[in-house]
């Protein structure tokens, strides 16, 4: 397993105490998570995120290393060759018109070979297929709450394990005192909004982004390919505790999250339209 590139999120796997019986905790490997001295993006659990993968390994970093040694070789042809002993007198030419139609044709034509590969990509992200499952995400300052409207509209919050209450395996800044349960190979549609400001949903392994938007529903979707731990974080600046707001999402099989849905009904049902109170309150 690699690190994402620029948002990273902390090592190697936590199975949270108050997680539902019915699940094999002791079986479950983490997936979607950093690795100590790993480098690039976390492995794709989805086909959306493997696409992602290949985009940026072979086609945006080829054209970026390219892009980099040819500035880099410029810059060090300009400051060998014009430099002030060796060019006394300054050139005045200010115009090169096969150059100037170089300097902008050439970047057009990069960019139309991006976009051969990044639009069908961005059309199969917004074009959400037929959904087997429902999932809500709601983020508030500073915590997630999750909706089932598909398994019978039970709801929960997902606060972060303080570090104080850390127990054995479980990791700071990772792992939250309710677990999103979700079934693999199954086509998962995510509803995300907001409460008070915006924050974003964001789970690297999924190839999931999305803005959480108070008054506003925006949605994507994934298809999870292994059953496993797959952790992410809010990436939004959010407030004070932007930080401490993390996902986890534990991936299992279809029977598995069907035994789960069971307990999660009685565990987690609404009583005259309010949901049970936070495990774990938000912080002030």
């Amino acid at each position: 397993m690699r690190l994402p590139k620029i948002c990273s999120f902390a090592v190697a796997a936590g199975l949270t105490a108050g997680s539902m019986p019915a699940l094999a905790q002791d079986t479950e490997q983490t997936i979607g998570g950093p690795h100590a001295m790993g480098v690039g993006l976390q492995a794709p659990a989805t086909s959306l995120a493997e696409q992602m993968v290949f985009l940026h390994d072979w086609v945006l970093l080829p054209v970026i290393t390219v892009i980099s040694f040819f500035v880099l070789a410029l810059l060090v042809i300009v400051w060998f060759k014009f430099r002030e002993s060796k060019n006394p007198v300054p050139s005045r030419n200010t115009h090169n018109t096969l150059l100037e139609v170089a300097w902008t044709i050439v970047p057009a034509l990069i960019l139309v070979f991006i976009a051969v590969f990044s639009f069908p990509l961005l059309y199969r992200q917004l074009e959400i297929p037929e959904p087997g499952l429902t999932v809500r995400a709601i983020g508030h300052q500073w915590y997630w709450s999750y909706e089932y409207p598909d398994n019978g509209n039970f709801t929960f919050d997902a606060n972060m394990v303080e570090k104080a209450d850390l127990q054995q395996n479980q990791i700071y800044l990772l792992d939250t005192d309710n677990e999103v349960v979700l079934p693999i190979d199954t086509n998962i549609r995510i509803q995300i909004t907001a409460t008070d400001v915006i924050h974003a949903w964001t789970v690297p392994a999924f190839g999931v982004k999305h803005d959480a938007i108070p008054g506003r529903t925006n949605e994507s979707w994934f298809n999870i390919q292994k059953p496993g731990i797959y952790y992410g974080q809010c990436s939004e600046l959010c407030g004070v505790r932007h930080a401490y707001m993390p996902i986890k999402v534990r991936a299992v099989a279809k029977e598995e999250f069907q035994r789960w849905v069971t307990e999660a009904q009685q565990k987690f049902a609404k009583v005259d339209g309010t949901p049970p109170a936070k495990t774990v309150a938000a912080a002030e």
